[in-house]
């Protein structure tokens, strides 16, 4: 593709709904894994510590991808951020479906592991791609249709993935075949932006390495994404323990229960979307995400029966579905586009790290207050506070840029 064209290409439903699609990969990672844990574990019943690896390998990819995001987002700067989600596209259908040829649950172990290599590239250039082919409203469009899309596509690896299952073991990882489906869907519609979005081509030059790395505002997003994403697990890891502190042991009513208040990370999506369109800026944005998240997990502590337990997930789940989209649309807003790979190599690594820690600090919270739902207390209570500090103190410290703010 010659400079010109790229220069005056314009992305359009095809470059979006291919970026969704692939998106949607480090997430199928875990969710397509959930009907399959028993037969794993019964499938490995002799030996030992398999009660405990193989809940642990559903997310062991995220602390690769916590690792490897940092380097990725230089790849991603260096080397473009076409050629590298076409080739992590692939890489990703190779390695998640090695576990079809492995019989050894510390082999299968280690290519969870691997496979975070490839989702930690394709999530740093995905994200990258979306600050680059969007600004403004398209991009808090594309945004909050991905949110939205996400549940529906989780829902479908989940019932396909049982359906695998019954038929052997390890078959659920064929799912992960789809990878080499969004290489070539990627390899058609995707194409290498050169410059930022609605940037004169005339000022190309000019603006290419004339800015220093956003360091303040890179630590910003950082910590706050960090923040945000340790409490956005709080419930995905430990809610079902907490049905169980109510009284409700029985997975099929866990599950009834739960189905309509999950749904709410949809009206998430839609309440940053709206949000977005009606002015509030990204600072009010994280108030109301982080508002929404510790009210729900402070429900969700109190709750004596499943109405209140309902409550709280209808609340809390809202705050989910506003968080992503909030903070990717606000991390891009820092980085200009020669640092934008970097910047969401740290965004990426963050929002994992988040992920690992949070089952880590919720366990000591847990011993500290005795119950699950003690610790949900604290958490919740953290969450508020965030809230209230960013509230508070918005505009005292790093600025987003003016020409990417996602709001």
């Amino acid at each position: 593709m010659n400079e010109t064209l790229a220069l005056t290409r314009k992305p359009g439903i095809a470059q979006g709904w291919t970026i969704i699609l692939a998106a949607f990969l480090p997430i199928l990672a875990i969710v397509s894994l959930f009907p399959a844990v028993p037969s794993i574990i019964a499938h490995f019943s002799k030996e030992p510590g398999a009660m405990t690896k193989v809940p642990a390998m559903v997310s062991a990819p995220g602390l690769t991808i916590a690792i490897v995001a940092l380097f990725a987002g230089f790849l991603v700067d260096r080397f473009g951020r076409r050629r590298l989600l076409i080739a992590a596209a692939a890489i990703y259908g190779v390695v998640g479906m090695a576990p079809l040829a492995l019989n050894d649950l510390d082999a299968i172990y280690v290519s969870r592991l691997a496979l975070g290599v490839p989702e930690a590239i394709l999530l740093t250039a995905l994200n990258t791609l979306i600050g680059d082919y969007w600004d403004g409203k398209e991009r808090r469009n594309w945004l909050a249709l991905q949110n939205m899309v996400g549940p529906f596509l989780a829902s479908g690896a989940i019932l396909l993935s049982g359906h695998l299952t019954g038929i052997f073991w390890n078959a659920s990882f064929m799912i992960y075949g789809v990878g080499f489906l969004i290489c070539l869907l990627s390899w058609a519609f995707i194409y290498e932006p050169r410059q930022d979005i609605g940037l004169p081509s005339t000022k190309l030059a000019a603006a290419e390495g004339a800015s220093a790395f956003p360091i303040k505002g890179v630590v910003t997003y950082g910590v706050v994404t960090l923040l945000s994403s340790a409490l956005y697990y709080v419930f995905i890891i430990n809610g079902a323990i907490v049905w169980g502190e109510i009284g409700v042991t029985s997975s099929q009513e866990v599950a009834k229960l739960s189905a309509i208040p999950s749904l709410f990370i949809i009206a998430g999506a839609v309440l940053f979307w709206l949000t977005g369109r009606w002015g509030l800026g990204p600072y009010g944005q994280i108030t109301m995400f982080l508002s929404f998240l510790g009210t729900g997990l402070v429900l969700v502590g109190f709750a004596q029966d499943w109405r209140w337990m309902t409550a709280g997930m209808i609340v809390q789940q809202t705050g989910a579905g506003m968080a992503i989209p909030v903070l990717i649309g606000w991390a891009q807003s820092f980085l200009p586009f020669e640092h934008r790979g970097r910047g969401m190599g740290v965004w990426t690594a963050c929002f994992f790290l988040g992920q690992f820690t949070s089952p880590l600090l919720i366990s000591l919270s847990r011993q500290t207050m005795g119950t699950m739902q003690g610790a949900f207390v604290v958490a919740g209570t953290i969450g508020i506070a965030g809230a209230l500090a960013v509230g508070l103190f918005a505009g005292l410290g790093a600025k987003p840029r003016t020409s990417g703010a996602a709001a």
